[in-house]
């Protein structure tokens, strides 16, 4: 599944990586992989913005403002029982993107 491309918040400092992998442990969409003994952004645009990389990134290496983008908005629909609601062209737009 790709999302929006351009939009995802998530940055990645590797000069910070401490070749640690929890990562690409965590990301269930396989945005890092692991290369010369440090993580490596393999597809920024897959990321959902669940924040799992930055909670278990311990040098700081990764920022990301979880809780934006179509991770929110797939789980605030899930729970709704409505599905996903992160087209951002609805009238609440500025919630998705």
């Amino acid at each position: 599944m790709r999302y929006i491309e351009g939009v995802v918040t998530l940055q990645f400092d590797p000069e910070k990586c401490n070749g640690c992998t929890r990562c690409t442990q965590v990301c269930p969409h396989g945005v890092f992989g692991f290369e010369n003994k440090r993580a490596i952004l393999v597809d920024r645009g897959a990321c959902i913005e669940c924040g799992a990389c930055a909670r278990n990134c311990e040098p700081g290496a990764i920022q990301v403002r979880s809780g934006v983008g179509c991770a929110a908005g797939v789980l605030a629909g899930l729970l709704a029982g409505t599905g996903p609601t992160c087209d951002c062209s609805g009238s609440d737009a500025s919630s998705c993107c």
